[in-house]
């Protein structure tokens, strides 16, 4: 069931009209949806007339019972209609002969009015973004050095995911960090934290200073996420394939309390060789949590190696399409490859979606880029930053500067 406000709709599909039926709930009431056809053209013409049910109430005719149900307009003025399908049908025999043979049923689905328009962005926003991501892995690479310790390769190649999510697409608010109707965004590979601290930072959760003491004793900003000490996290994540489950959780208590955040879920692919993984898979598209998206970062490296290698995770597109999820590829590192997928992500409502961003490892770092070794290590001292810092900078070289 699918929950808004006080009112429940059943969850259907015009492709399987015979296995489901339609209901509404009003004030705890069950009423059937299926109406003689007379009547539903009817509804169709007033459907189309306005398609925001706020703006007036809602009357549908049933020929036994009058009125059958109304919304009201004292309905949460965020939800509107997203689309409706008629599917024709015989009457069957317990039907009334007042249908004469013909039924259509009405799929009604509806969807929180967007809170902001995820794909509306300009080209200058774009490369913004993109200057900032560039930022941000700078940022990765002094806190790794500083710390003598840390993941390079997944931070660098995430930064353009979370530079879209903390300043584009997320809901979110960082001088109020435990916002009630905030966007949940969970880090189950929690190892790639580096990148969500210095996203955070850049945009406003904490001081950029305090970016220096990370994995420091006493530090907030802990090797993995510790959801106790920083406000802003949504988890505390270390062992691989929990923050799935976590997320999963998250989304379907949202379900239940009629609440309109997304989830988000950050993964790893060597993470789904983990088996909760997909038994939070299973449950999410049983429940048809259409208020999940997880991204899963396909660098295709782990600690020990090559994920095929390791564990071999091909047809991963097949694989979760027959877990029943919608499912995106992308290329992790083009902003608007990026926040269309999460856009399109909001936008479905027949299952959770997943997105699988490819993504290289160490980006932005050529002798990092692609290379299992740096999965788990940072630069081995200031020399080896500044040669980093310096590809960085210039774009592997791109922009002559004398001064850097």
């Amino acid at each position: 069931m699918v929950a808004l406000t006080n009112i429940v709709f059943s969850k259907t599909t015009p492709q399987a009209p015979r296995r489901h039926k339609t209901f509404l709930s009003f004030d705890h009431h069950l009423f059937n949806a299926s109406f003689p056809l007379p009547h539903i053209l009817n509804l169709f013409k007033r459907l189309t007339s306005f398609p925001k049910i706020h703006q007036r109430s809602l009357q549908i005719r049933n020929p036994f019972k009058d009125p059958l149900f109304s919304i009201p307009r004292s309905i949460d003025s965020k939800i509107f209609l997203l689309s409706f399908s008629l599917i024709t049908r015989s009457a069957s025999r317990n039907e009334s002969p007042e249908t004469k043979g013909n039924v259509v049923e009405v799929y009604l689905r509806y969807m929180p009015e967007r809170r902001h328009s995820v794909a509306a962005i300009t080209d200058d926003q774009v490369r913004k973004l993109e200057i900032l991501a560039n930022t941000i892995r700078q940022d990765i690479l002094t806190m790794l050095t500083t710390a003598k310790s840390g993941h390079s390769a997944g931070p660098l190649g995430m930064a353009d995911i979370f530079t879209a999510l903390y300043f584009h697409i997320l809901q979110h608010n960082p001088k109020r960090p435990n916002w009630t109707d905030r966007d949940r965004l969970f880090l189950s590979n929690g190892h790639i934290v580096p990148v969500r601290y210095a996203a955070m930072a850049r945009a406003g959760y904490f001081p950029l200073s305090e970016l220096s003491t990370l994995r420091q004793f006493g530090s907030r900003l802990q090797g993995h996420p510790e959801l106790r000490f920083l406000p802003g996290l949504e988890n505390t994540s270390g062992p691989l394939g929990d923050g799935s489950s976590q997320a999963v959780g998250a989304a379907y208590a949202a379900r239940m309390n009629h609440e309109t955040w997304h989830t988000y879920c950050v993964m790893s692919d060597g993470e789904l060789e983990c088996g909760i993984t997909w038994e939070a898979a299973l449950f999410a598209a049983k429940y048809q949590l259409n208020n999940l998206t997880w991204i899963i970062d396909r660098n295709n490296i782990q600690i020990d190696g090559y994920t095929e290698d390791v564990m071999p995770l091909e047809p991963l597109h097949e694989k979760f399409t027959a877990f029943g999820w919608n499912v995106l590829e992308i290329d992790g590192h083009n902003m608007r490859d990026i926040i269309n997928a999460c856009d399109r992500a909001e936008s479905t409502w027949e299952a959770p979606t997943i997105v699988i961003a490819h993504t290289i490892p160490g980006k932005g770092v050529s002798f990092m880029e692609c290379e299992p070794s740096w999965h788990g290590r940072p630069p081995k001292d200031r020399s080896e930053l500044g040669t980093a810092l310096k590809e960085l900078r210039t774009l592997g070289g791109k922009i002559n500067n004398n001064d850097l």
